[in-house]
């Protein structure tokens, strides 16, 4: 699957650069480093060592409940601007503890995001899950669509599994707008691990009717 030759322009496109309150990424980056050691315990891991790092993680939990800390219900409560999501993103948001952190950069209408999965999002044995692909070419997708100007719902998402996606390696997954019409719009993507193809995805995107996209989301998006 290749990209098509007629990219379009880049000027439309939303800057990707993610502005975090130090603290906020401090917060998430040690979050991310739990979460991954966690997921690495060993089945004979000393007891004592389990419940010591649990006592601390419930009690790094209750200080975040303190006044003044945590946002009351949805997060996206409130109307904001695409820059203002990018920080919560699954795929490369910094203040989200579970994002991988790709770094993703736009130019010629083709937008790259160089990843690395660690052990949290394994599947086979050494390989990433075949559902975080598919989570990753979602929101790679959508991203997509707004550095094209195109906001949408999706509609269809298929994943070719080409061959597994091994953990702990530099890949490269990249996105592009295949064709528009009217309120539909299709975009294809790759992923490689080096010089091979790993996977390969096309999705379906269908900007909702205002009446629609109030009755999903009331103001909790901004206009468009």
């Amino acid at each position: 699957m290749s990209a098509p030759s007629d990219r379009a322009p880049s000027d439309r496109a939303p800057s990707l650069t993610q502005s975090v309150d130090p603290d906020r990424r401090r917060l998430a980056d040690a979050t991310r480093a739990l979460v991954d050691a966690v997921t690495r315990v060993r089945d004979d891991a000393d007891p004592e060592a389990l419940a010591r790092a649990a006592a601390a993680v419930e009690a790094a939990t209750a200080g975040l409940a303190g006044p003044g800390v945590l946002r009351e219900g949805n997060r996206s409560a409130v109307p904001r601007a695409y820059h203002h999501y990018l920080p919560s993103s699954l795929l490369v948001g910094q203040a989200h503890p579970l994002a991988p952190l790709g770094a993703p950069e736009f130019a010629d209408g083709v937008l790259t995001v160089r990843v690395r999965f660690g052990a949290t999002y394994e599947g086979p044995p050494g390989y990433v899950h075949g559902g975080i692909v598919a989570l990753a070419f979602d929101e790679l997708f959508g991203m997509c669509n707004v550095c094209h100007g195109q906001g949408g719902l999706t509609g269809r998402l298929t994943v070719r599994y080409r061959a597994p996606t091994p953990l702990h390696r530099d890949l490269t997954m990249t996105a592009w707008l295949a064709s528009r019409e009217g309120r539909r719009t299709h975009v294809r993507g790759a992923l490689h691990a080096g010089d091979s193809l790993t996977a390969e995805s096309e999705g379906l995107f269908v900007r909702p009717r205002p009446e629609t996209r109030a009755a999903y989301f009331g103001d909790a998006l901004p206009p468009g």
